[in-house]
């Protein structure tokens, strides 16, 4: 009996993933962020999955092409799940320098993978959504659907791949325009801009497509209302195009053209990719991480200039209870916040703050 190879791919159906779902059929490997109740936004446990199914696809000779979409409608990715980052990370910001490790082998395995990877663009791709789309070869998105950054609205910074590659894809400037002000970027401007390969009708009535649909008919289509829905056939028609002609070129020529145009994603990527996973590790211990991710799971606003405020006045902004200097005269603790009026460990009035 011949030896299995260590490396040798399996079958789609034989990992038992959780939240993406992994097929594999006429050279294609279909990888699809499996959260569509939280917008497909990757939880820890969804990076260690992608990392295994990009890993397997690579190594599988019977697959030429790679698409990476997400689940439903509304939602190709969100990025990171915010819920977690506020109950795990911000308690322990220790573990997202961990986090971030893994996706870092997510990324990469997009990037190494040595196959064309498509991003099939279902629904808005914003945060390391969009940075997912980017590490992506190419990108075919639905009309309904925007892409955008966030990281500086939520407390953090978009560097995991936002700040390395825009620049690369759109130019300095529109760069800084979407990483500053968080806005979002819909398909057509996406496409004019050279975030995406093809853009594709996806909202319909009563069976025939809307080109150009406004705001109110895409909000119907989701909904399904009036007789709108969202209609992936030329999604899916466009996507499988590209792969189709990708599929009749040699593959050794096309990883290796593959490994050549990566260049540029690479050498900024590498430079820049470590000194962000330490930073935000430690920034995850202060306050803005801290405020602007409990305002999104609670559904509030941030106060951003009330921050600002705070800072010019003298306070701190990166300790949510100010910098730990105060003692308690009654029990000796140490290290206690600035702002605590009553020491945290016997309840004893501490001395107030001479500015």
């Amino acid at each position: 009996m011949k030896k299995k190879s260590a490396i040798e791919p399996r079958k789609a159906e034989e990992f038992e993933f959780q939240e993406i779902v992994y097929e594999k059929k006429d050279w294609l490997a279909r990888i699809t962020i499996n959260r569509p109740q939280v917008y497909n936004a990757y939880s820890t446990l969804t990076l260690k999955e992608l990392i295994q199914a990009f890993t397997d696809a690579s190594f599988d000779d019977s697959i030429g092409v790679i698409v990476l979409t997400g689940a439903g409608e509304r939602a190709f990715s969100t990025g990171g799940d915010v819920e977690e980052y506020a109950s795990v990370y911000t308690v322990r910001p220790r573990d997202y320098w961990k986090y971030m490790g893994l996706f870092r082998g997510y990324i990469e395995a997009i990037l190494n993978t040595g196959k064309p990877v498509i991003a099939r663009i279902n629904g808005i791709a914003v945060g390391g959504g969009n940075e997912s789309q980017m590490a992506c070869d190419l990108a075919v998105m639905a009309e309904h659907a925007y892409v955008g950054q966030v990281g500086t609205s939520v407390g953090s910074v978009a560097c995991g791949g936002a700040t390395q590659w825009l620049p690369l894809i759109v130019g300095d400037r529109k760069a800084r325009e979407m990483l500053f002000l968080c806005e979002r970027i819909s398909a057509h401007q996406a496409l004019k801009w050279g975030l995406v390969n093809r853009v594709a009708p996806t909202v319909a009535r009563n069976g025939t497509f809307i080109e150009n649909p406004s705001p109110e008919e895409i909000s119907k289509a989701l909904n399904h209302q009036e007789g709108y829905a969202i209609d992936f056939t030329r999604l899916d028609s466009a996507v499988l195009e590209l792969a189709e002609k990708i599929l009749n070129k040699f593959p050794e020529c096309t990883r290796y053209t593959k490994e050549q145009v990566n260049f540029w994603k690479n050498l900024v990527w590498s430079a820049t990719v470590g000194h962000g996973r330490d930073w935000l590790a430690l920034h995850f211990a202060s306050l803005e991480p801290y405020e602007g991710m409990k305002a999104f799971v609670e559904k509030r606003k941030v106060d951003y200039k009330g921050l600002r405020a705070k800072i010019a006045k003298g306070g701190s902004g990166e300790f949510l209870w100010g910098p730990y200097t105060k003692e308690c005269p009654s029990c000796g603790a140490k290290g206690l916040p600035s702002d605590f009026s009553f020491c945290g460990a016997c309840g004893a009035p501490l001395k107030k703050r001479v500015n």
